[in-house]
């Protein structure tokens, strides 16, 4: 213990006292001496000096820190080094593993850790390793942070709340993440650590505008703004108008993206906001005001940024808007050889940080740009690489929603559940009672009355969670449909329109190759567009288009398809057509992938009070019951969701090996 005392006097005394002498003359120390205590506290005066100006020797530095430390069983001081290097040594040399290492050496001789802040706080930074690797494992070491800490860390508690929620919005369990951020934000409003609170709704926020929710995401923002007007915290307003403008883009609202970022400029405060903001805020308006041709309004915006004192080196994301606002300058200027290696440059900081939509909105400026200097070769191949980020994305998030309404209606039929339980055992105990003292004929009288009661209330419950899935389920599709004729309109209007274009130019200039390569990716994005919505519906009614669908797996397909088609034109809504013609559309799909059919055939009968479609094979069947109970089989449950949407009925008949028959009816 004295052995221990002496060793902390020497590591305080040595910083204050040489702090002016050069990292020299405490590397000299760490090489020379023979003292362990003496080159322990020169480590660590080397550590002070490097910290926030070389991460490289830092990290080094840290690393002989803790071998020591261990070496001399001072298991404390190496813990509370291996928890500063996580940082840099995960985000800065990129290697998370090896930080996961050196906390689980320490960890190792956890039993000689008193300090349940620093033991909770080990286990904090090791699961903030684990993002980078496994976000399970990381919720995992958030709960054992949760475990180690006591009830006097509770600022150490909210933060694990809001790192575990980060960690369970990124795995898609957004009522779990909800949670989190919650009980992260009620601590902090407690101890009026107002800042960290607003990164915890902050936490919410980003979770809904990364999964597509972005009317969730503004009412959570617009909520939050008001109570940072009501505790003074002006100096975070013009991040959230700032969030605010980047998801009105994200929905293509580009006049509200304007006011907001005039908003977000208007209350920034120069001494007290976030500099990366404003150079984020000035950024957008120079693209805005590029896009309107209004040059010498962002060459003001520019240089307002560059006359900023601000080190790009140290904020990454700072450096992308910058870069991003910067070359979309010197392409409305025509200096477009600058611009490409700016944004080019953009590409390479968006992908070391992993943000896709940047990184997608960065290869479509390439195009862009690549497109006016007559490149055509590379425009189209890095619009490809665009849109299959942003297929990705869509894809992401359309899973997202999914899962996101799915856990909603689970947690919300547990709570159901959970406040019947409770309602039926206050009425037992009651029953109870009354039964000790009423007589037989009388306590049988209750126990059936208890018993209809609770028919009638199982039979309102089932009906109630029935309408609420079939709510979620129509509101998805719907949700899906829209998206669906966006992206097509994009594709055919945008793209398509973008690559006629360049084909004709091709044509003039005589490069037959390139000509067929244009050729083949403007059918392969009509194929996209037609399958994504099917605009044969407006062009030649429902009945045109259930025959040029049938025509079209004829003539390009295996598979013999007959048909027998009534009129059904003007029959059903415009909504309800779509749903008719997915119908048979996913239906004849199903068996082009699974069924191994030689022949089928698709007839639809017009009755006097109903519509029936029938859809029959000759392929290899299946086990109804076995099918629909696969979690992973979503094409049976999106038919009958459809089916239900215009109050129809579906029957399927089918066995392994004797073919399959599908018939729906719909009422007129």
């Amino acid at each position: 213990m004295k052995k221990l005392l002496v060793l902390l006097f020497i590591i305080t005394l040595y910083p204050l006292s040489g702090y002016c002498q050069d990292v020299s003359y405490f590397e000299k120390i760490v090489n020379t001496t023979r003292d362990k205590s003496l080159k322990l506290a020169a480590l660590d005066s080397l550590l002070i000096r490097t910290f926030s100006t070389n991460p490289e020797y830092f990290i080094n530095y840290s690393l002989e820190y803790i071998s020591l430390a261990q070496e001399i069983d001072s298991i404390e001081w190496a813990a509370k080094k291996a928890m500063n290097l996580q940082n840099p040594l995960t985000n800065y040399a990129n290697d998370p593993l090896n930080a996961i290492t050196i906390i689980n050496s320490v960890l190792a001789r956890k039993y000689k850790i008193k300090d349940s802040l620093l033991l909770g706080g080990l286990y904090i930074k090791r699961g903030k390793a684990n993002t980078k690797v496994d976000l399970k494992k990381a919720i995992e070491d958030y709960n054992l942070a949760l475990k180690n800490f006591s009830s006097i860390d509770s600022l150490n508690i909210a933060d694990t709340y809001l790192f575990r929620g980060q960690a369970n919005s990124q795995l898609g369990k957004f009522v779990l993440a909800g949670e989190d951020f919650t009980e992260a934000y009620t601590i902090y409003e407690a101890k009026k650590e107002y800042t960290y609170m607003v990164f915890a709704q902050e936490g919410v926020i980003t979770m809904f505008s990364m999964n597509g929710f972005y009317e969730k995401a503004m009412k959570e923002r617009n909520a939050l703004i008001e109570k940072m007007k009501g505790l003074n915290l002006n100096s975070f307003l013009p991040n959230e108008y700032y969030n605010q403008a980047l998801d009105y883009k994200k929905m293509n609202e580009r006049d509200l993206e304007y006011k907001s970022l005039l908003l977000a400029e208007k209350l920034f405060d120069k001494k007290a906001s976030d500099k990366s903001i404003f150079i984020g805020i000035h950024s957008r308006l120079i693209e805005y005001y590029c896009e309107h041709n209004q040059i010498i309004e962002a060459k003001k915006h520019l240089d307002l940024i560059e006359n900023l004192d601000f080190d790009f080196s140290r904020n990454p994301s700072a450096m992308l808007n910058y870069l991003g606002g910067k070359a979309k300058y010197l392409q409305s200027t025509g200096k477009y050889d600058e611009a490409l290696a700016l944004a080019k440059e953009k590409l390479d900081v968006a992908k070391k940080l992993g943000m896709e939509d940047e990184i997608m909105g960065s290869y479509s400026f390439l195009s862009e740009i690549y497109f006016e200097v007559g490149d055509y070769k590379k425009s189209v191949e890095y619009n490809q690489a665009s849109n299959a980020i942003k297929d990705s994305i869509y894809n992401r998030s359309t899973a997202n929603a999914l899962a996101y309404y799915q856990t909603l209606y689970e947690t919300e039929k547990k709570e159901k559940e959970l406040v019947e339980k409770t309602s039926n055992i206050t009425l037992l105990e009651k029953d109870n009672e009354s039964f000790k003292k009423a007589m037989l004929f009388g306590g049988i009288a209750i126990l059936l009355g208890f018993g209809v009661i609770l028919l009638y209330r199982n039979q309102r419950h089932l009906k109630s969670n029935k309408i609420l899935q079939e709510k979620f389920s129509q509101e998805l599709l719907v949700s899906q449909e829209g998206e669906r004729r966006r992206i097509s309109k994009d594709l055919h209007d945008g793209i398509g329109q973008q690559l006629l274009v360049i084909k004709n130019k091709l044509i003039a200039s005589g490069d037959e190759d390139t000509k067929k390569m244009v050729d083949y990716t403007i059918e392969e994005i009509r194929t996209i567009s037609r399958d994504l919505h099917p605009f044969q519906l407006q062009e030649l009614g429902i009945t045109k288009a259930i025959e040029y669908t049938i025509n079209l797996i004829d003539e390009n397909t295996t598979l013999f398809i007959s048909a027998e088609i009534d009129n059904i034109d003007d029959i059903f809504s415009k909504e309800d057509e779509v749903n008719i013609y997915r119908i048979i559309q996913e239906s004849l799909s199903n068996i082009l992938k699974h069924a191994h059919a030689e022949a089928g055939k698709v007839s639809v009968k017009k009755f006097t009070n109903n519509i029936l479609i029938s859809i029959r094979d000759n392929g290899v069947g299946f086990d109804f019951t076995e099918k629909y109970q696969d979690v992973k089989s979503l094409g049976l449950k999106t038919l009958l969701e459809r089916t239900k949407f215009l109050k129809g009925q579906m029957k399927v008949t089918s066995k392994k090996d004797t073919g399959t028959i599908l018939e729906f009816q719909f009422p007129l």
